[in-house]
């Protein structure tokens, strides 16, 4: 919702304040004075502070206030004080329900100012990935673990370069805005570095030192950086969930790397970089990066979400909607919002009928 525009409310809402003080006359009417339901009558503005505009509750608290003087009238409370407390209690929670609708409308309006902006921040932080790049077709999904968030503390990008197609996917630890500032900071430095260095350990080795002089307080970044080229990627693994690898066939694998190294933000100096490890990657073979929030999601029982039984949904015609379509199952199978930031990056070699001998092997 941006700026300037009004919040549209459900029509049961909307109505409920008419509806209410057409209740409480229509029972007024029917019990007659003794009643006393006539002070009931402020609830129609009462409930227009909460959904309406201040110039809509201020309507119906003056149509409440008519209605009031006419049931006092119709019932001679004006005889006694009943009367006159009854116009009191509606002129009170009008005033009350016009002030909220106040607070509540500029409330709106920083909302959707903040909303507007967290949406350029999206798009520049997290800017879309191309739909095609060479042989590959890519997809992406991120589910934020902030409620009307977009963005947060997992990061993607998928980079084409003189040196190859250049992919990353990342995991910042904690939540929140301090999240998304590492996030910025180590896609910042993939971007420069994926055109610049033909070396893929050089390129880990600068988001590294880029990571570790910025990280305080043991803060760090699980990341898996990869390197499209013949038939295969090459991967350095800092401390990330290992890729699944789809097969033309329908088999799932995790390949490993020789060695994990630590994640972004806590190399010592002089301490094993990462290996470099590749992988097969034939025509029709898909490899799916993801954050832990995939796997670590839990069903009502505390099971993990078993990602290899359901790599079926990858091996739709579409590589976006197959990508949907295991995103809602594993949303279907927490059950709710997610604990953690989600994020899935799909790359699907375009088939050509070409095959390729399958198997993870170190580079050395």
């Amino acid at each position: 919702m941006l700026q300037g525009q009004r919040r549209h409310y459900p029509a049961t809402l909307a109505f409920l304040p008419v509806t209410v003080m057409a209740v409480v006359i229509v029972v007024d009417v029917s019990l007659g004075p003794e009643g006393g339901l006539l002070p009931l009558v402020s609830l129609g503005p009462a409930f227009a502070g909460l959904v309406g505009s201040w110039r809509r509750t201020a309507v119906i608290g003056v149509v409440s206030l008519g209605f009031c003087i006419g049931l006092g009238i119709y019932d001679n409370l004006f005889q006694e004080r009943r009367g006159f407390t009854a116009m009191a209690s509606v002129a009170g929670v009008t005033v009350a329900g016009v002030l909220a609708a106040v607070a509540r409308s500029r409330r709106e309006a920083e909302l959707a100012g903040v909303r507007s902006v967290s949406e350029v921040a999206q798009r520049v932080l997290m800017r879309p990935v191309p739909h095609r790049v060479g042989p590959l077709d890519v997809a992406v999904s991120y589910t934020s673990a902030v409620a009307e968030a977009r963005i947060g503390g997992d990061l993607y990008e998928v980079a084409d370069t003189a040196h190859g197609i250049r992919v990353i996917i990342g995991d910042v630890q904690g939540k929140g805005l301090a999240a998304v500032e590492t996030a910025a900071l180590v896609l910042g430095a993939f971007r420069e570095a994926a055109h610049d260095e033909p070396d893929l350990r050089v390129l880990g080795a600068r988001v590294e030192r880029s990571a570790a002089r910025e990280l305080t307080d043991e803060k760090f970044v699980t990341a898996l950086l990869g390197e499209v080229r013949d038939n295969g990627v090459v991967f350095l693994n800092y401390g990330h969930p290992a890729p699944m690898v789809v097969r033309e066939d329908g088999r799932v694998d995790f390949p490993e790397p020789p060695a994990y190294a630590t994640p972004l933000g806590l190399s010592v100096p002089g301490g094993d970089a990462p290996g470099p490890f590749r992988v097969d990657f034939a025509p029709g073979d898909q490899v799916l990066l993801y954050t832990d929030g995939v796997t670590e999601a839990r069903d009502r029982s505390g099971a993990f979400y078993p990602l290899a039984e359901h790599a079926a949904f990858l091996l739709g015609p579409d590589a976006q909607r197959s990508l949907d379509a295991l995103r809602e199952n594993l949303a279907h199978y927490a059950g709710g919002p997610p604990h953690d930031d989600a994020a899935m990056l799909l790359l699907r070699h375009r088939p050509s009928g070409a095959a390729a001998p399958r198997g993870a092997t170190a580079v050395r």
